[in-house]
């Protein structure tokens, strides 16, 4: 969980310490206190308004709490498929005859339960039924089809001064936001409670095959983002943060509308949702429209929490992978959740080795031995909610091998467990850290994305501000004691791509775990 992005710790520190010298005293938590609301409707969503009338708009995330991490055994991708259906309307917008539409659907549902059902026959499909079943089965979805009113949501939206309108579905997390003036307050509030309350899975099966799509370019055709799920796959051998984010093929071309409608029903509850609303609005007029629409969504009990623990890991683990592309290095250790006392130390940390052209990895790796082109030390991976990976990775430089990053990143690591770090460096940590904080805060959009996660993570958005505190009792000692427990061979997980010429290569050798 970091509203630290990545972004402001690339700006230059003295400008993060004059930025945040003159907004010190308009970001404080009495600050924000006198102008926050926050109310749990009797359903258990919780809306949090916070009033800031600089200009006349406002911006708002929508956090559920729910991500790929939650998808069913078998059902990879399941998440992401959802986040595809919130854009695509409800009974009310985005369709011709949604009666007409309902009864078509279901149509389609029964032609895939079919074509499903030959395709899994245990005693072998029979080709001609299957592809008259695959007949069937498009045909159910072009009749559908045409009660569909394409992209209405999105148009509506827009059409309205809707800015940024985007989502993004996480391991932890699935997030919707986008800004707009203050006079479409209760425009917003009635499209974004009713795909929250009123989801139709509408072209799912094309959406489908857009995700597919997705998975062949991030992860397929590109060789990094093979690794990186293998790196992690064999990271983890019982919790799901080791499954494909996007989804395995396999189970990706398999979910279903129906599967799609129960991980709506599960996760989509008052309780597991929160609402930030940030900008032009006064939450004695607003407060009444956002109860009136978003209590209609559908209550029940927050969802469970996962129990899986991932065992101790004994022993290293390497994978390497050859292909005919830039040699990559990563490797990962397993650290604690966003909840550990040890949290900001993680964070001084990756700091420490890698904020910056004046970073220890930047200036070894880099600068001084010149074998890097990029080298950086990373956490949590690949998600935060539940333990996770502190991750280091190089790109070496032509003429130099994914070995040598491996080795040039452990004399950097030995030398946190050591000797300690200067005074100077810490320092500058908490310098950083405290002026991203701030930067982040003064954004209508940041804001709002981070009142929301520390809601939903803590259950009050105040612990925001106690991060600060954190920080400042982070010692030398602390990156010393932690990087000596965690930084050992045999938490490790390694990967890295050898590069292969095509000629050289033999056949099926792609890759592999050891």
């Amino acid at each position: 969980m970091r509203v630290f992005s990545l972004f402001w710790k690339s700006v230059a520190a003295g400008a993060m310490l004059s930025l945040a010298c003159g907004m010190a005293q308009a970001q404080d938590l009495k600050s924000f206190e006198q102008r926050i609301t926050t109310k749990v409707l009797p359903n258990g969503l919780t809306i949090i308004i916070c009033e800031r009338p600089e200009a006349p708009v406002f911006s708002y995330t929508t956090y559920v709490d729910a991500g790929d991490v939650n998808d069913p055994s078998g059902e990879s991708g399941l998440a992401h498929m959802f986040e595809h259906l919130a854009f695509k309307g409800t009974t009310e917008i985005g369709t011709k005859d949604y009666a007409a539409e309902k009864s078509a659907l279901e149509k389609v549902e029964a032609a895939d339960d079919a074509y499903e059902a030959e395709k899994r026959n245990p005693r072998g499909a029979d080709p001609a039924k299957l592809k008259d079943l695959a007949a069937k089965f498009k045909q159910a979805q072009d009749e559908a089809h045409q009660y569909v009113v394409p992209n209405q949501f999105t148009e509506v939206a827009e059409r309205n001064g809707a800015a940024g309108l985007n989502a993004e579905t996480g391991l932890d997390q699935t997030e919707f936001f986008w800004s707009m003036p203050e006079n479409r307050l209760e425009l917003w509030a009635w499209l974004e409670s009713g795909r929250l309350a009123d989801v139709v899975p509408r072209e799912f099966y094309k959406e489908r095959d857009v995700v597919l799509e997705e998975r062949r370019m991030r992860v397929d055709s590109q060789p990094i983002g093979s690794l990186l799920e293998q790196f992690v796959a064999t990271a983890y051998v019982a919790h799901n943060y080791g499954r494909s984010g996007i989804g395995w093929p396999s189970e990706v071309s398999q979910i279903t509308a129906t599967e799609a409608m129960a991980f709506h029903r599960k996760y989509y509850v008052g309780a597991n949702i929160v609402v930030t609303v940030v900008g032009d609005v006064k939450a004695s007029e607003a407060m009444p429209v956002l109860e009136k629409y978003f209590s209609r969504v559908p209550g029940g009990p927050k969802p469970e929490e996962m129990t899986t623990v991932e065992p101790q890991q004994f022993a290293e683990k390497t994978v390497v992978m050859r292909a005919e592309t830039q040699p990559f290095y990563i490797e990962g250790y397993h650290r604690p959740s966003y909840r550990d006392p040890d949290d900001t130390v993680y964070d001084a940390i990756a700091d420490i080795l890698s904020n910056g052209r004046v970073s220890r990895l930047y200036r070894s790796l880099v600068r001084d031995q010149q074998i890097a082109a990029e080298a950086e030390g990373f956490s949590p991976y690949p998600g935060d909610k539940y333990p996770g990976l502190f991750a280091f990775y190089a790109v070496p430089l032509p003429g130099h091998a994914p070995t040598q990053m491996r080795d040039a990143i452990h004399k950097e690591i030995d030398k946190l467990k050591t000797a300690d770090v200067t005074d100077e460096e810490l320092k500058m940590y908490k310098t950083r850290a405290r002026a991203d904080l701030l930067r982040g805060l003064a954004d209508n959009q940041g804001l709002a994305n981070a009142l929301a996660e520390y809601q939903t993570r803590y259950g009050d958005w105040r612990e925001l501000f106690q991060q600060l505190d954190r920080v400042d009792k982070v010692t030398k000692a602390d990156i010393r004691r932690v990087a000596n427990a965690v930084f050992v061979p045999s938490n490790r997980t390694s990967a890295w791509i050898e590069t292969e010429a095509a000629a050289a290569q033999k056949p099926g050798q792609n890759g592999g775990a050891q």
